[in-house]
């Protein structure tokens, strides 16, 4: 039961964040300003990378939809080595929490920027649950 209820809310999240990733790829501005890293905060960020942000929202999406089966509230079969990805997701998350030690993550060195500030009050704490939930899903399933 908890099993279902998180994989639920992982599949809403990934969901959401697939869609804020593909609103900025069509040319949406709203939030852009703040999720991407700059290294002086009087410079504004470059243009959307058009297609990292597109990789970006179909893996959310495909990971949205790996949880909405977690579910079982849909039933579709998948390859067998598809499943490894339910190991992937909980340390690719937990990784970017911790960041790269310079723009992203808990341990960044540029603090001073509008992203640096986000990152350190949505971004980064969103990620550290979303791997730490990820893993309590496999754990229990």
């Amino acid at each position: 039961m908890i099993s279902t209820i998180l994989s639920l809310l992982l599949c809403v999240i990934f969901t959401i964040l697939s869609f804020f990733h593909f609103y900025w790829l069509f040319g949406g501005v709203w939030g852009v300003h703040k999720v991407i890293p700059t290294k002086d905060p009087q410079v504004p960020p470059l243009s959307v990378p058009k297609f990292g942000t597109l990789v970006v929202a179909i893996t959310l999406l495909l990971f949205g939809i790996l949880y909405l089966l977690k579910t079982g509230f849909i039933q579709i079969e998948i390859p067998h080595w598809l499943t490894y990805t339910y190991y992937a997701i909980p340390f690719i998350f937990i990784l970017r929490a911790i960041g790269e030690f310079r723009y992203v993550g808990f341990f960044k060195k540029i603090k001073n920027t509008e992203f640096a500030q986000v990152d350190s009050l949505i971004f980064a704490p969103l990620c550290l649950w979303i791997g730490g939930t990820a893993y309590i899903v496999l754990l229990l399933s």
